[in-house]
């Protein structure tokens, strides 16, 4: 069992950044990679980003790329994700992701294994 906590989040104007955290906990939680999806009102889940336990591979869709960083910090088992530049596009409610799956593979994936209750995040124009 995995357990994950989002932090962050909020209300931003668009060129700004924000910071989302998420702390992840439970026995076997280095088993699994970490990253964030978003869901926009009305739309899809779309991946933003994931990266291996070790901290040494990432992934992010060209959406994001350069814009977003995600990042790891396993003594205190917490994934950040830096989001700078941000555009109203980027508006949705933000979820911390963990999966035991290669993250190649997490822009198609259909079912997570462990989520987080997810936090806002808005964009103004």
């Amino acid at each position: 069992q995995v357990q994950l906590v989002e932090s962050g989040g909020g209300l931003v104007q668009a060129g700004g950044s924000l910071s989302l955290s998420c702390a992840a906990s439970g026995r076997a939680v280095s088993n699994y990679a970490v990253g964030w999806f978003r869901q926009a009102q009305g739309k899809e889940r779309e991946f933003v980003a994931a990266i291996t336990w070790s901290g040494l591979r990432t992934m992010s869709p060209d959406s994001v790329k350069g814009r977003f960083t995600i990042s790891r910090d396993k003594a205190k088992n917490t994934v950040y994700l830096q989001m700078n530049s941000l555009k109203p596009e980027d508006t949705a409610v933000y979820y911390c992701a963990a999966d035991r799956s290669p993250i190649f593979y997490w822009a198609t994936k259909k079912d997570i294994d462990y989520q987080g209750q997810g936090t806002q995040v808005t964009v103004s124009s």
